[in-house]
């Protein structure tokens, strides 16, 4: 007898099991399904190894911040996801439910011959100043007093930015407004803005896509995608006037205080340390849910992720919520989500 598996019956036995699985820890699985912000999105292996352990699946679509809250809004997925917080005034208008999962952090990604990662060091001014239009090459005399060890080419400096509605894109500037007066009169601060220059790409990965082929480019993404590409990430100049490198230590630095619905921007943090482009990523969930089996299991899979995935968001540079936090944030789903 042939008793080797084929791949369909192999597929098969797999399907079985997870269901298996999913019925011993639920009387039944759920559908959730959730969108938004690509930025956590490295972070979503959460969701196989979730599923690996209890057969429930996570569907999870990584479309932008604002999408996500449209999405959540519209109660058509199980959650949301936004690295912008939406004031609370918002939030109960919309009937919503925050929490914050992880912190992570924005950087300056460049594509310029011979420089490395963490080489080339830039403040907010002159980011806003690029971002403006108003330096416009790599030889800039601004860029060089800065960078006197860098042989900088006189290259055109080409800008990227976001195309879509993005909670990246809301900490990238609003970090260039409290660096500069100028952007902050003329562009402001939220997921989407009229950008003076520069092409767009969508979503994190299609940012760093564009620096890794364009030479002489400039962008802004998560961490994560910069280090899975090789990009080569600036040092930035913080509010105590130190040059920092991005790392999970710089990104722990932000300060977290308690506040109603964990409203928290943690961009220009204080602190010899701390990395000036942090970014919170918060989950959105109904606190009257149209399918309540689905949200009691969302909220399993957050308390799981929680408590037990953190070695996942430390694997993937992004920095885990204290404990006395994570406490808080159950505390609240009691409170709010029925």
């Amino acid at each position: 007898m042939n008793r080797k598996l084929t791949g369909s019956k192999r597929l098969l036995l797999a399907v079985a099991f997870c269901a298996a699985a999913c019925h011993a820890v639920n009387a039944s699985c759920a559908e959730i399904s959730g969108a938004g912000s690509t930025f956590v999105y490295p972070l979503l292996k959460w969701a196989a190894t979730y599923r690996a352990k209890t057969g429930q699946r996570v569907d999870y679509e990584p479309t932008g911040s604002g999408n996500g809250i449209r999405q959540i809004k519209a109660a058509s997925v199980t959650f949301g996801a936004s690295d912008m917080p939406l004031a609370p005034e918002e939030l109960h208008a919309a009937g919503l439910a925050p929490f914050p999962v992880v912190i992570g952090g924005v950087v300056p990604v460049v594509n310029l011959a011979g420089v490395g990662p963490g080489q080339i060091r830039l403040t907010g001014q002159l980011l806003a100043d690029i971002y403006l239009g108003k330096i416009v090459s790599w030889n800039d005399p601004a860029i060089v007093s800065l960078n006197p060890s860098i042989r900088l080419p006189g290259l055109k400096i080409v800008v990227v930015h976001r195309n879509e509605s993005s909670g990246t894109t809301f900490n990238w500037v609003n970090f260039l407004s409290q660096s500069s007066a100028s952007w902050k009169d003329s562009v402001g601060a939220a997921t989407t803005v009229k950008w003076p220059i520069g092409v767009g790409a969508a979503g994190n990965d299609g940012v760093a896509t564009y620096i890794r082929n364009v030479e002489g480019s400039i962008g802004y993404v998560e961490l994560t995608y910069a280090l899975q590409r090789n990009l080569s990430y600036t040092a930035v100049q913080n509010r105590s006037g130190t040059f920092v490198q991005p790392s999970r230590e710089s990104f722990s630095a932000a300060d977290w205080s308690e506040r109603p619905d964990f409203y928290q921007i943690v961009t220009d943090a204080p602190g010899d340390n701390a990395w000036p482009i942090a970014g919170v990523v918060f989950v959105l969930v109904s606190r009257e849910a149209k399918d309540p089996a689905a949200s009691k299991a969302a909220l399993a899979f957050f308390r799981w992720a929680l408590n037990e995935g953190q070695a996942d968001a430390d694997a993937e540079h992004y920095i885990s919520l204290p404990p006395v936090l994570v406490k808080q944030i159950e505390a609240y789903w009691s409170e709010n989500i029925k």
